[in-house]
C-alpha cells in the first residue's frame, strides 16, 4: 500500500479554511482565552470518559509471545483464505496438535 505524501497548507487554503470556519454562528474557531481555559475531560470528570484506570488495554495474566516462524506458503495462504483472525486459528489447530 502507498503511503499519500503530506503536503502543506498554502496561505490562500487556510484564508478560505478560516473563512469557512468563521461564517459558521453554530461552530465558531476558539480563540486564545478560550483554548486556555481547556483542561482533558479525563482529568476533569474521569467517571465520564470511564479513564479512571488509565488509558491503554488492561494487562494480560498469560500474555502470547512475538515469534518468527517460517511456514510453507500454502499453509500460509490456506489459513489466510479463512479471513480475518487465521494467526488466530493457526496457534488453535497447532494447541489441538500438541493436546492443549
Amino acid at each position: 500500500m502507498k503511503r499519500e505524501r503530506k503536503t502543506r497548507m498554502t496561505d490562500l487554503e487556510n484564508k478560505r479554511i478560516t473563512a469557512a470556519a468563521k461564517s459558521d454562528p453554530d461552530n465558531l474557531p476558539l480563540d486564545d482565552a478560550m483554548l486556555s481555559r481547556m483542561r482533558p475531560v479525563a482529568k476533569v470528570a474521569p467517571e465520564l470518559v470511564g479513564m479512571a484506570r488509565g488509558p491503554g488495554r488492561p494487562r494480560l495474566e498469560n500474555p502470547k509471545q512475538a515469534i518468527k516462524l517460517r511456514l510453507s506458503p500454502d499453509v500460509v495462504s490456506y489459513f489466510r483464505a479463512t479471513g480475518k483472525g487465521w494467526q488466530t486459528r493457526i496457534d488453535e489447530t497447532l494447541r489441538k496438535a500438541v493436546g492443549l
